[in-house]
């Protein structure tokens, strides 16, 4: 098991005795950079942009950091394996991808490339609301592969329902609710262009193969694109929901509920009374508020307060196999993954966002080795020091 993953590296090396190197960068550092130049200016803009001055956006890489790893010598950690239980589900490693939306602006094969490459490593894909391909198009190119479903919590009950009951019949076990981006932040990048994708009709493929949205509307999306668009953008945004509104979800999804966006002890332990089986310590990636606290940050004392009554998942910021191993360290049961591989779609498709992914997964492999432990469990505090 210890060479699934960290065998990548000496696949590379292989190849590069007959002349061949990877396709892009294998450094999660120059990823940005790289993809400036295969993506459009606006599309670049609104994957690597965020909320403000992008200091959330700075706060989140501060905070990972202030935590220094600190190996253990002769530990035998030659077998060891990176597997981890999340939610009930063995996974290969404690890693999901981040639901990310409108992915046609940065590939044609947009989700459908992601899906794939996902299902080939089994690590779940999280499908956003604001795909480029619908819920069952996504699902088909999974096959096999595990796959979370996450909701940008429509204005309109219906189609709320209507789409959650479409996510569970594909196939999708896990639901994540995103709370912190009910209405659009202030993003400059995006601003400076003009640009929103969904105007343009990206990232729409939910609402428009929705049969409760559909009704809603005086004529259908193809007799009348501009209207739909808008009646779309007045569900998806500008409403906020409240604690109380939670059994509804519920009462339309039998599986595992996880709430995305919690930054504060208290909404954890709100939470865990509504009864939610996980949380992701969260800030968007510093695209939705500025001037916030480093994700990590807020996650030692949420794991603290109720790490032992609900699963507690990480995201935003995670660059690297280091950056992984401190999360779970500091008690996170997985991470979320965005920008990164999203980077790697612009640059080739699913073999760009495979290549990202086998590169991140063999620095995890090979740093869990090399800090001289057997596997993701036997991560703690104890295996970190704060700067």
């Amino acid at each position: 098991m210890g060479e699934r993953f960290g065998g990548y590296q000496n696949e590379i090396y292989l190849h590069g005795l007959g002349g061949t190197k990877p396709p892009f960068t294998t450094d999660p550092t120059r990823l940005a950079e790289s993809a400036r130049a295969v993506l459009s200016p606006e599309a670049y803009g609104y994957v690597a942009g965020g909320a403000g001055s992008g200091a959330t956006m700075d706060a989140n890489r501060a905070a990972f950091d202030k935590w220094k790893l600190v190996p253990r010598m002769l530990t035998d950690a030659t077998a060891r394996t990176t597997s981890a239980t999340v939610l009930g589900s063995e996974l290969p490693a404690p890693v999901l991808l981040a639901p990310v939306g409108v992915q046609s602006i940065v590939h044609p094969d947009a989700e459908l490339a992601t899906a794939r490459a996902a299902a080939a490593l089994g690590l779940p894909m999280i499908l956003s609301t604001a795909a480029s391909r619908t819920i069952e198009e996504v699902a088909e190119a999974s096959g096999d592969g595990p796959r979370w479903f996450q909701l940008y919590w429509p204005a309109d009950s219906d189609v709320t329902a209507s789409i959650l009951t479409r996510a569970k019949k594909a196939g999708y076990t896990t639901l994540v609710v995103t709370l912190d981006t009910w209405t659009l932040a202030w993003r400059p990048r995006d601003l400076d262009s003009a640009y929103l994708p969904f105007l343009r009709g990206e990232g729409l493929a939910t609402p428009l193969s929705d049969p409760a949205f559909r009704a809603l509307l005086d004529k259908a999306p193809e007799d009348d694109m501009p209207s739909a668009i808008l009646r779309w953008v007045s569900l998806f945004t500008g409403t906020d929901h409240s604690w109380d509104q939670l059994p509804f979800l519920r009462e339309h999804w039998d599986g595992p509920i996880v709430l995305k966006g919690i930054q504060h002890v208290d909404d954890a332990r709100r939470a865990v009374d509504a009864g939610m089986d996980g949380l992701v310590v969260s800030n968007h990636g510093g695209r939705q508020v500025d001037g916030a606290i480093g994700s990590l940050e807020a996650l030692p004392p949420i794991v603290t307060a109720v790490g032992d009554r609900i699963e507690v998942l990480f995201d935003s910021g995670v660059r690297t196999g280091a950056d992984i191993l401190k999360a779970l360290a500091l008690g996170a049961k997985a991470v979320l993954v965005g920008r990164p591989w999203v980077y790697g779609l612009g640059h080739a498709g699913e073999d760009g966002v495979r290549h990202v992914l086998r590169s991140l997964l063999a620095d995890l492999d090979i740093s869990l080795a090399l800090t001289g432990h057997h596997s993701i469990a036997e991560l703690g505090p104890e295996s970190l020091q704060r700067s």
